[in-house]
């Protein structure tokens, strides 16, 4: 979670919200790591998650991770918990919830759905006061502009 902590640092320097996640393969092995870029790049696919997701492709020239490990910062939404679940990666840590857009068992619960083809292990809470306090840190600064 150290890691997802410095990479939602990164966010925060281009304005994004604080987001950052690695994927870890099976052995534990870092095979990608992203941060929030929806504003830095002007898209609405640019989560940390999607960008963990596809530099850990890149590496491996597969889009299937199976027994890989997502480690996020905040609770994903329903996009990129869809993204996990198509890319079959087997656990999820995430640190902070997200009471208004999750989608790992807060507002939805998009990676347990028994109709799913995958359903990747949850693991919440890892230095959630940590990844919150970047969040409300983030969200006090924009709100006094």
């Amino acid at each position: 979670m150290d890691l997802a902590l410095e990479q939602a640092a990164l966010a925060d320097q281009s304005d994004d919200v604080p987001v950052g996640a690695v994927l870890l393969g099976p052995d534990g092995a870092l095979l990608g790591a992203g941060h929030n870029r929806r504003e830095a790049a002007q898209d609405v696919t640019g989560h940390a998650e999607i960008e963990a997701l596809r530099a850990a492709s890149a590496v491996l020239g597969d889009w299937q991770l199976a027994g890989c490990t997502l480690v996020v910062t905040l609770e994903p939404c329903t996009m990129c918990a869809g993204a996990l679940v198509l890319a079959r990666v087997g656990r999820v840590i995430y640190g902070a919830p997200d009471p208004k857009a999750g989608a790992v068992g807060s507002l939805w619960d998009v990676v347990r759905d028994r109709r799913l083809n995958s359903r990747p292990e949850v693991v919440r809470g890892v230095l959630a006061e940590e990844s919150a306090q970047l969040l409300r840190a983030f969200f006090t600064a924009h709100r006094s502009r």
